[in-house]
C-alpha cells in the first residue's frame, strides 16, 4: 500500500509559508537599519560610491540606491566595494 502523499504537500506548503514570512520579516528589519543609518542616492549610486572612494572621505555616511550589473562590476573592477541585498518595496510590506 502506498502512503498517503496528500498530507504531505500540505505541510511542505505551510513550512514554506512560514520559512518566506521569516526571511521576508528579516530583510524588512535590515531594509528599516539601512534607510535609518544609510543615505538614499537613488539612481546615482555608482557616481556617488566613485566620489566618497576617490575623495577618501571614508568618515562619510554610508549610502544605498540603485545600479545596474554593470555599473557594479565597474565598480568592483575599480576596487570599489559594494554588496547586493535583496530588497522589498514599501508596497509589498
Amino acid at each position: 500500500m502506498a502512503p498517503n502523499l496528500n498530507n504531505t504537500k500540505k505541510k511542505i506548503k505551510t513550512l514554506d509559508n512560514k520559512k518566506f514570512n521569516k526571511i521576508k520579516n528579516r530583510i524588512i528589519k535590515y531594509q528599516n537599519f539601512i534607510k535609518k543609518n544609510f543615505d538614499y542616492v537613488g539612481d546615482r549610486f555608482s557616481y556617488e560610491a566613485r566620489s566618497i572612494h576617490y575623495s577618501n572621505k571614508k568618515d562619510k555616511k554610508g549610502i544605498y540606491g540603485k545600479a545596474t550589473p554593470k555599473e557594479v562590476k565597474e565598480l568592483s573592477d575599480e576596487g570599489i566595494k559594494t554588496e547586493l541585498l535583496p530588497w522589498i518595496n514599501d508596497k509589498e510590506n
